[in-house]
């Protein structure tokens, strides 16, 4: 019986659940403290109630919470930025990447090697976006949503993976039927 030993199969999983978590808590700690930083660290702001808010739902750590928020009040925090990057997938689906990043040089080049690998290019800023309508934090598509099947929704959830293992990468909307909003 070697090689299946109950803990090498535990290790295995826990560390993929891991993984994921410390994905979704560093997003969310680089949101709280951008809201935090405009915010000058008043919790009542909407916005950075909100961003607080959906890192409790998501099961992120009180401490973590607060250590962001002191981040972002910080006279040393960095100047993080909030980027919306365009795009069309397969099919004709409109793709709007929300990213947050310290260096939108970097960041812009990596999504662009990103959506290239997977035979997408950026678009010109308005060439997607007009496609959506800002609904507080979020985009939602205008009404004009696309059905995507077959090849084309292998490639689009392709893609919609590769973008989300992006660590600056927040959030990524589309106009494909099923695949509106990604977290």
């Amino acid at each position: 019986m070697s090689g299946h030993s109950k803990w090498s199969q535990i290790k295995r999983q826990k560390s993929v659940t891991d993984a994921a978590k410390s994905r979704t808590f560093s997003r969310f700690a680089r949101l709280i403290t951008l809201e935090s930083k405009k915010a000058g660290g008043v919790m009542s702001t909407p916005s950075l109630s909100t961003a607080i808010a959906r890192a409790k739902a998501a099961n992120m750590p009180k401490e973590n919470i607060e250590r962001a928020i002191a981040k972002g009040t910080s006279k040393d925090s960095g100047n993080l930025e909030q980027i919306l990057y365009e795009a069309y997938g397969p099919g004709g689906v409109a793709i709007l990447i929300d990213a947050l990043t310290d260096n939108k040089n970097r960041t812009t080049q990596e999504v662009k090697h990103l959506l290239s690998l997977q035979g997408v290019e950026l678009a010109a800023p308005g060439a997607a976006s007009w496609a959506f309508k800002k609904a507080g934090a979020v985009y939602e598509a205008n009404g004009l949503l696309i059905e995507v099947a077959g090849t084309d929704e292998e490639h689009l959830s392709t893609i919609l993976d590769a973008l989300d293992e992006h660590e600056d990468v927040q959030r990524v909307f589309t106009n494909a039927v099923g695949y509106e909003d990604t977290e």
